[in-house]
């Protein structure tokens, strides 16, 4: 049967993002345009490519065989031109000549993380062993700028939070001139200290963890403003009353940064003097929380400061503190600023992602057209446009460049094996975007379906879009396999609004599960006859997981068994700025937490319920499964645990992609009384 080979597909193809053009960067003359991509959709090891926008050839730069490596390049930063990439290998430095195409090593005494070119071209920036160094691209004259005082101490890098909860993966940044860095120091001494171990292997010993549980302390994060001339400043903010540093950067106007309340309340951005003194450019205050978005805050060429507020129920782009976008253009991302132009992305209607931008004298303006999830970015007049659809789940790619012809820029990807075939829908009172699946061919005379919930359903993830990701093509491999597969956005997933967003706050479980019912209810009504509601099943991973295994514990008179993949079981055992955000501190507020745990549940189990766990979790510890699996035991109540051994938060190992999928299949047919 065909469509049995997707779950090796989506393994082989890791998830089909292998072969797809990634990190697109168009020089500022528009003549090339960078990427990472690899040579197949089968091939993991990204090479660096440079495509000519006049004759639309492409050249290999950097090629990760050729150099020996093991791996792929993840990433790279350029000079100001283009004319330089620097970036990290097999924990050695390379830089490469983008205009002749060579490459070489830059000797380093350590491994490098995070390299980043100054704007002039002249010199390296990067971290190892905690130290924020820098050397000459000609590889002389490396030297650290700050070394960490003590063990758990690090200059240059992006604490755990940040980079998980605040879209900032960086800790160092160039000024223009090339001269000094903007630099993070952060002190994880503070955190709780937790280990992950192998047990299929007892000779290895646990890795230790810092890791910011919620109500705890968080890491200690600080500012520096580095010299190449020796010279060492603190930046010097309230830090008791802002101890998150949630952006920073250096732009021509100078250094600046953005600092938010424990309680997620504030948010100020902040000047930064040479001296270090740092002057507020403007506050936001919200009596729920400030929603951090992707490249904000950021400055136009003329010293504009770009933000966002939330409106009434949209979230506007401002510029000067002044709302640009109209009511019911929900801001998305901000991609980048040239000049006084801003480009960003925003949804009309939350299935939908649209590419932007703004300036002064004509307002917003739309570039993206068609169903899809578009982005971009934008140097000079060269724009490259990516959309996401289910005619491209990769992705397409294209470099727009005024008064010339589009250029594809070329994907290696492999198609899949068959296409998803969603239908979008909108259900019930709160109007819930939904996707359903049905299997090829079915017909209304083939007799219900026995239903399958596929849901996320929590505020970092929408799943019932345009954009033909990877797992429409897992939803619609389960409705191949004879189900109705129903994927329902509830409150508080992004794209509907700052209401939307907040109805879920003190309360992460119960409008989650009101509103996969209310979906449920709604298609069966709307599609009278086709859903089997005397057999229902649901599936999850992370958050999904969480609500699969919750609605089999408070709704077994819905759900009839369920899948749940990573699932957080206890609030109290994940990270501050993401669970704080939500439910506030758990000494202020245990009856947030308390009434959004499984653990405290377990009694109420009477359906089947497959728990799937990776041993390596560190984001949502194995811990969590084992808790809940000891309270179900406790209370008498079967269920089924499937570890992953040396299995991080998505598994990637082939085999357990693979033969994942047909396991939880196996469990949810055998489950539900299916042949």
């Amino acid at each position: 049967m065909t469509t049995l080979s997707l779950p090796r597909q989506l393994a082989r193809t890791r998830r089909f993002t292998l072969g797809v053009p990634a990190q697109p960067e168009p020089s500022p003359d528009g003549a090339t345009v960078l990427f990472l991509r690899g040579r197949t959709g089968t091939d993991p090891l990204a090479c660096l490519w440079a495509l000519d926008t006049a004759t639309g050839a492409e050249r290999l730069i950097a090629d990760p065989a050729a150099l020996g490596a093991t791996e792929g390049i993840a990433a790279y930063s350029t000079d100001a031109t283009g004319a330089l990439a620097a970036f990290a290998l097999d924990e050695a430095l390379w830089l490469a000549d983008t205009a002749a195409g060579t490459v070489r090593a830059v000797p380093v005494p350590g491994p490098p993380r995070d390299p980043r070119l100054d704007p002039t071209g002249r010199r390296i920036a990067y971290v190892s062993g905690g130290a924020l160094r820098v050397v000459g691209v000609d590889g002389t004259d490396d030297r650290p700028l700050a070394e960490p005082e003590a063990e758990d101490v690090a200059y240059g890098l992006a604490e755990y939070v940040a980079s998980q909860e605040m879209f900032r993966d960086r800790g160092h940044w160039w000024s223009p001139d090339g001269t000094a860095l903007l630099v993070a120091r952060v002190d994880d001494r503070p955190l709780a200290r937790l280990f992950l171990a192998d047990p299929a292997d007892p000779h290895r010993p646990p890795r230790a963890v810092r890791y910011p549980l919620a109500g705890t302390a968080n890491a200690e994060v600080s500012l520096r403003l580095l010299g190449l001339d020796g010279t060492d400043t603190e930046v010097h903010w309230d830090r008791a009353a802002f101890e998150y540093l949630t952006a920073a950067g250096w732009d021509g106007h100078g250094p600046y940064a953005a600092v938010q309340s424990r309680d997620q309340r504030t948010v100020r951005t902040l000047a930064i003097e040479p001296d270090g003194t740092t002057r507020v450019l403007a506050e936001r205050q919200d009596a729920h929380w400030i929603e951090l978005l992707p490249g904000l805050p950021t400055r136009t060429g003329g010293g504009a400061l770009v933000d966002t507020a939330d409106l009434g129920d949209t979230r506007h782009l401002t510029v000067d503190g002044e709302p640009v976008t109209p009511p019911g253009l929900q801001l998305r991302a901000v991609l980048g600023t040239d000049g006084e132009q801003v480009l960003f992305t925003a949804s009309e209607e939350p299935t939908e992602t649209h590419l932007w931008t703004y300036r002064p004298d004509t307002g917003p303006r739309r570039l993206s057209s068609g169903p899809g999830l578009h982005t971009g970015v934008r140097h000079g007049a060269t724009l490259v446009l990516t959309t996401r659809s289910p005619d491209h789940p990769g992705g397409r790619s294209t470099v727009l460049r005024e008064g010339r012809p589009a250029l594809p820029l070329p994907s290696r990807a492999e198609p899949p094996v068959r296409t998803a075939a969603p239908e979008l829908l909108r259900l019930g009172p709160h109007e819930l975007r939904a996707a359903l699946f049905l299997p090829a061919g079915h017909r209304p005379a083939d007799g219900p379906l026995p239903v399958l919930l596929d849901p996320y359903g929590g505020p970092a993830l929408q799943k019932a879009t345009t954009g033909g990701l990877w797992w429409d093509q897992v939803s619609q491999w389960f409705a191949d396999q004879g189900f109705a597969v129903l994927v329902v956005d509830g409150r508080g997933t992004p794209g509907r609004g700052p209401r939307w967003d907040k109805t879920i706050y003190g309360d992460k479980a119960e409008p989650a599960l009101g509103d996969q019912i209310e979906g449920l209810r709604a298609a069966d009504r709307l599609r009278p006859g086709l859903l089997d509601l005397d057999r229902v099943g649901i599936r999850g991973w992370s958050y999904g997981g969480y609500l699969a295994a919750l609605a089999v514990l408070r709704r077994p008179d819905v759900f009839h068994a369920a899948s749940a993949g990573a699932a957080p079981t206890d609030w109290r055992f994940y990270d501050t700025h993401w669970q704080e955000r939500f439910l506030g501190h758990p000494d202020e507020h245990p009856e947030h937490y308390d009434g959004g745990s499984l653990i405290a549940e377990a009694p109420k189990l009477s359906r089947p319920l497959l728990l799937i766990q990776g041993l390596a979790d560190d984001n949502v510890y194995p811990a969590h499964t084992l808790r809940l699996s000891a309270a179900l035991l406790a209370a008498g109540r079967p269920h089924e645990v499937l570890p992953l051994r040396a299995t991080g938060h998505r598994p990637t190992d082939e085999a357990v992609v693979e033969h994942l999928l047909t396991h939880e299949l196996h469990f949810l047919r055998s489950s539900l009384g299916l042949a």
